[in-house]
Formats: C-alpha cells, sequence, structure tokens
C-alpha cells in the first residue's frame, strides 16, 4: 500500500488500521475464500483501505461532481431535458469522535431531478446508473438544449428544500426504527450478562469477607479485590448504556450538494441527431401496456392479502412495494408484453436491486392482449450477476424466463 494511503487512514480511521500490503482482495463476499488461495479482505464501505482510496479520491477530484456532466436516458421518451442534482445527506448521533465531530450513524446519496416547468422529484437510490454518457458528436447536436437559461436557475437551492422537506424525514424514520431496535436489544443483552457478573462478585467479595474475619485469608484473591472488581463492572455498565443512549439519540443535517448532471431524454436526442424515435401513439400503446400490467399485479397482491403501493414511474429499482401481514416488504419489478413479444429489457438499476434484495425482489411478467391483462407470472431471483460496468441494459429471452416464472404467491 503507498504511504499516501496509509497515512490518509492515520487522519479519517477509526478501527483497523491499513496493512502495508495486501496478498488478495475483493468486492464479493463468495470469493474471499477460495481454494488454494489466502484470504481475502473484503472491501466494502468501512472498510479501512476503500474509505482511505475514497476519501483520497474526492478530496482530489470532488470538483469534477460540481461541475456536472452530460447523461443520456435511453427509457425516456419524452423531449425535453432535466437536471439531476447529487446531494449527500448525514445523520448524526450523540457520541464523538476523536475528531470531536459527531459520530456519523448513516450517510446516504440523494438524488433529485428537476424539469424545466418546475416539477421536483425523487430520481431514486442511483438514477445515473441506467444512464450513458453523451458522446462527442452528440453533444454539438444538442447545444441549444443544454444552454437553456433555466438549468442555472438556483436549482442547488430547490433540491436542498425538496430533500430537506420530501427526503431527509424518510431517511431519519428508517435509521431511527432500526437504530431503536438494535439498541434496545443490545441494551437487553448488556444488562443479562453485565448484571450477573456484578452479581457473581459482590457475592464472591461478601464470601471471601467472611473468611477473612473467620482467619482464612485467600493468597490470590481478598474481598476488597473482588469488591472492586463488582465496582469496575458496575461503573462499565452505567458507560456502556450511557453509550447506547447516546446511539439512540438522532439528529439529521442538511442535506448538501455534491453535484449534478444534465440528463438528456433519448427521443430528444433521436430528433437532434435527425434519426426517428417513437411516435406518439407507439408511446400511448407502451403506457397502456404498462398501466394494465401494473393494476394486474396489485389485484394479484391484494388477493393473497398483501398491501401494494404503487411507485412513481419513473423509481428505477421496481414498480410495486407490497406489505405482507407479517410487516415484510416484497418490491415487484412489472413488465407488460404485448403479444408476440420475445424480448425483456431490465435496467441495470433493477439487477442490482435484485441482487441486493433477493428473497424480496420479484419480477413479475404480464402478458397483455388487447385490452386485458392476464395473470401475471413471478420470477423470484432472475439473475445469476450483475452486468459489466459500462452495460446500462441487459435482454432476457421472454420464453426462458417464464419457464422460471410461477403463478403469484
Amino acid at each position: 500500500m503507498p504511504a499516501i494511503i496509509r497515512q490518509r487512514d492515520r487522519l479519517i480511521g477509526v478501527g483497523a488500521p491499513v496493512l502495508e500490503r495486501y496478498e488478495r482482495v475483493t468486492f464479493d463476499k463468495d470469493l474471499i475464500s477460495v481454494p488454494d488461495q489466502p484470504l481475502a479482505a473484503f472491501l466494502c464501505p468501512g472498510h479501512p483501505l476503500l474509505d482511505s482510496v475514497t476519501d483520497l479520491v474526492l478530496e482530489r477530484h470532488r470538483d469534477l461532481l460540481k461541475r456536472g456532466c452530460v447523461l443520456v436516458d435511453p427509457y425516456d421518451r419524452s423531449d425535453s431535458v432535466r437536471v439531476l442534482v447529487y446531494l449527500e445527506h448525514t445523520i448524526q448521533d450523540a457520541r464523538t469522535e476523536r475528531s470531536g465531530e459527531r459520530h456519523a450513524a448513516s450517510r446516504r446519496m440523494q438524488f433529485v431531478e428537476l424539469t424545466d416547468d418546475g416539477q421536483v422529484s425523487d430520481a431514486g437510490s442511483a438514477p445515473y446508473l441506467d444512464y450513458r454518457p453523451l458522446r462527442p458528436e452528440e453533444r454539438t447536436a444538442l447545444e441549444p438544449a443544454l444552454q437553456a437559461s433555466w438549468i442555472n436557475a438556483g436549482l442547488e437551492a430547490t433540491a436542498i428544500t425538496y430533500a430537506a422537506q420530501q427526503l431527509v424525514p424518510l431517511h431519519l424514520a428508517e435509521v431511527k426504527a432500526r437504530k431503536d431496535k438494535l439498541v434496545q436489544k443490545t441494551i437487553v443483552a448488556v444488562k443479562d450478562r453485565l448484571t450477573k457478573e456484578i452479581a457473581f462478585w459482590d457475592h464472591r467479595a461478601e464470601e471471601l469477607k467472611l473468611q477473612e474475619l473467620s482467619g482464612r485469608r485467600n493468597a490470590r484473591l481478598n474481598s476488597g479485590q473482588a469488591r472492586r472488581r463488582a465496582d469496575e463492572l458496575q461503573a462499565r455498565l452505567q458507560r456502556r448504556l450511557q453509550e447506547l443512549e447516546e446511539e439512540r439519540h438522532l439528529s439529521a443535517q442538511p442535506p448538501l450538494v455534491v453535484g449534478g448532471a444534465i440528463v438528456v431524454p433519448q427521443c430528444l436526442l433521436d430528433r437532434a441527431m435527425g434519426t426517428a424515435c417513437p411516435t406518439d401513439a407507439d408511446a400511448a400503446d407502451r403506457e397502456r401496456i404498462d398501466r394494465l400490467a401494473v393494476a394486474a399485479v396489485m389485484e394479484a397482491e391484494r388477493r393473497l392479502g398483501r398491501q401494494p403501493v404503487e411507485l412513481p414511474h419513473n423509481n428505477p429499482g421496481y414498480d410495486v412495494e407490497s406489505r405482507d401481514p407479517a410487516g415484510r416488504l416484497l418490491f415487484i419489478e412489472v413488465k407488460g408484453k404485448a403479444t408476440g413479444a420475445s424480448v425483456v429489457t431490465v435496467s441495470r438499476s433493477q439487477i442490482l436491486t435484485a441482487l441486493n434484495k433477493l428473497q424480496e425482489w420479484i419480477l413479475a411478467i404480464v402478458p397483455v392482449a388487447a385490452e386485458r391483462a392476464e395473470e401475471p407470472r413471478y420470477v423470484r431471483q432472475p439473475f445469476a450477476q450483475e452486468p459489466e460496468f459500462a452495460v446500462t441494459s441487459v435482454n432476457y429471452d421472454l420464453e426462458k424466463l417464464l419457464s422460471k416464472a410461477g403463478a403469484p404467491s
């Protein structure tokens, strides 16, 4: 490891240090242990090597995020550009780091989209995964759209206001619910373990005291030592309970803008380049099929006794959230397919969401004929691996997916 990475870890690290060298590292849990190979260090958020490298890259190149870029949304058939603003939001607890700053209980990237008509919306967890960079030969044709006056009209303040009102409360509530449950469980475990130890040493101190009064002394342990041990454990219990209470006291920091991008719809790009894009009739037909498919899935979920909620059309990972009677959430991506269709196109963000929520994510394929949607078919765990870095979407054979599908359950 270069000295600059190890030095950065000394400045920001809070746990195990960056080692001078690593034999193997991996981002994939399944590759930590490989036959005839040394164990690999698992690089994930919180690992000192990953955190140090990330901090150095941001220090040197954070200005590139502020300068922004131009991305193309291949699934958008509208004819106006929009602005994607990246924000970083932090929730702190009452604990203090070595630097004197409050401990970050959760840090999350949030994405807000703004349009030329003043609409502001949540863009989801990682919308850029489905976009591609604008090619140099395409920029000239799009120059008039990219120079629109509204793009520089104080959009950062609008994005911050929206995030503070709509996204921050959701983030805080999610972290608070998780933290409360974890802290309460930890308090019970700590009290149970330390209270038993304190009771043991209290009892042991009394036993030794009686032995000493009767003239029998223990050469290795006396009553004073046992009593000090009990008092140390009592103080430790109080400190630990105080730490846990500090973990429970959460406060939300204001969201900070860290970057942005102009997002160009594919249809606008097609027109600027002089190529054909789907007609309004095609778009209306696609919208009709999607609406019928989502309605069929919502009805199937209700019949199963679950409570489905349809999400905005631009939600990047799935279309429907459905809560079962036990409180577990299912995430359903709906694909309506007209008669004669042979391919299902799945975006990168949908595949990554499915891989991150293996047991809860469902691909629902709904055949649609004329004005009627047939019974949905559910495919669970349809994807085996994530797409390559430069891939924005993957086409899957419809028949093969249906061979793995079953009735809604």
